[in-house]
């Protein structure tokens, strides 16, 4: 797994120096929540917020993450149901379990584990 990281580099022309941050977690990757009780397999990362803001407001605020960090797309899975879930980075973990996701839509996007994580389709399932 990559390690968490962050860096500084100078814009060009003058600009203002950019911060640069890597993702700790793969597409592919089986993660699980923090506090609550859920993993999913990751579909795709946004290297900062990027739903509502009437979303990010919905979320207690003393629980409330921050924008400044990666999100992660979750087919995921709880004891009840299958859903999508979008987290934030702070709220992940990864899950060793060795066990398979069972979310529906698994074998729309990835098409067999290897070493522990779905390896995505060349092009996905319609």
């Amino acid at each position: 797994m990559p390690a968490v990281s962050s860096s500084i580099r100078a814009g060009e022309k003058g600009e203002s120096p950019v911060t640069v941050r890597v993702a700790r977690f793969e597409i592919g990757q089986v993660v699980r929540h923090r506090v609550f009780p859920f993993r999913g397999v990751i579909f795709d990362v946004d290297p900062e917020f990027a739903n509502t803001e009437e979303w990010w407001l919905a979320i207690p605020e003393h629980v409330r993450p921050r924008k400044d960090q990666p999100f992660y797309h979750l087919l995921a899975e709880n004891a009840e149901t299958t859903y999508v879930a979008y987290v934030s980075e702070q709220n992940l973990l990864p899950d060793d379990s060795g066990q398979p996701v069972s979310h529906p839509q698994v074998s729309e996007l990835f098409c067999g584990i290897e070493n522990g994580r779905y390896v995505r389709r060349p092009h996905p399932v319609n």
